[in-house]
């Protein structure tokens, strides 16, 4: 099968509407602080045209929705991959269909445009003002479930000794060894997500989120350096401290979630004091085992 025949439409056995994409469909609802949110208002002759929705589009084969939603948006506004980054997805299944919306920051950078038929125009909206525009009546339903998460980014801070030291798995012989065979297995989270589930936000089941992830260190293990997606703080002398200071100055926006890795008793209760919500060890290695 080509690429090719995933620009087909679909009969829903679920609400008995066409859909388009062989294999399902993405579109990027990006926010910007100081403008709003990027919609587009889709051409005439599109289906559903004339509605304003998301850049987006059927999903190629082989493809992640984080990519094919990144590829939409250049092709119809103009929007590079670099102009972005992506905080979220929630999915809409119909089972033998599904829609996936991913939610990003816009760099202040950006400046979208028009770029090609299938668009008649981009702009940026107030969120207060979207359910008042003659909206796609699919991005119409999920437009409450999506604004409740939108600029909302996942910060997730991981006890590293805490977590290594969890497992006996003979991480004592190298400390230093240990905390940087996590650091490299928290690289999956951040590239592939996570699910709510595992997360512990309570968004929804439909919800996955790429974590921006604080690995804080102590004692042996403060030379480990930072990989892609992992930021590593080392804690110059008490742990626990150091992963309270990290999580009071987590947030980049007032409503972002913070998430602690640990199973210590006396920090969860100095973290979930500031805000954050906290998962316990097992939780997150067994998300990574899988």
């Amino acid at each position: 099968m080509t690429p090719r025949t995933a620009s087909r439409f679909v009969r829903c056995t679920t609400c008995g509407r066409l859909h388009w994409g062989a294999f399902g469909a993405a579109g990027l609802l990006l926010s910007d602080p100081a403008r709003g949110v990027l919609l587009q208002r889709r051409a005439w002759w599109v289906h559903n045209g004339g509605t304003w929705a998301l850049p987006g589009g059927a999903l190629e084969v082989g493809e992640t929705v984080r990519d094919a939603a990144a590829r939409e948006a250049w092709e119809e506004a103009d929007v590079a991959k670099s102009d972005f980054r992506a905080l979220s997805a929630s999915v809409l299944d119909h089972e033998v269909w599904r829609y996936t919306t991913v939610l990003g920051v816009a760099h202040s950078s950006l400046d979208a445009r028009v770029a090609n038929q299938e668009s008649a125009e981009v702009r940026w909206v107030d969120p207060g003002d979207v359910a008042d525009l003659p909206l796609h009546r699919d991005f119409a339903a999920s437009w409450p479930r999506l604004r409740a998460q939108i600029g909302r980014e996942l910060v997730l801070v991981v006890d590293g000794a805490n977590v290594v030291g969890s497992r006996p798995d003979g991480w004592w012989r190298d400390r230093r060894g240990a905390a940087e065979r996590l650091r490299d297995r928290l690289v999956k989270p951040a590239e592939t997500g996570i699910p709510d589930a595992v997360a512990g936000i309570g968004a929804g089941p439909e919800w996955t989120w790429w974590p921006r992830v604080v690995l804080v260190v102590e004692g042996q293990a403060r030379g480990v350096e930072p990989a892609s997606g992992v930021q590593v703080v080392p804690a110059e002398t008490d742990g626990d401290s150091k992963i309270v200071e990290v999580t009071a100055s987590a947030r980049t926006r007032p409503d972002d979630h913070v998430v602690v890795v640990t199973a210590d008793r006396e920090l969860r209760g100095r973290v979930t004091d500031l805000g954050a919500s906290v998962i316990g060890p097992g939780t997150l290695l067994r998300h990574l085992d899988s």
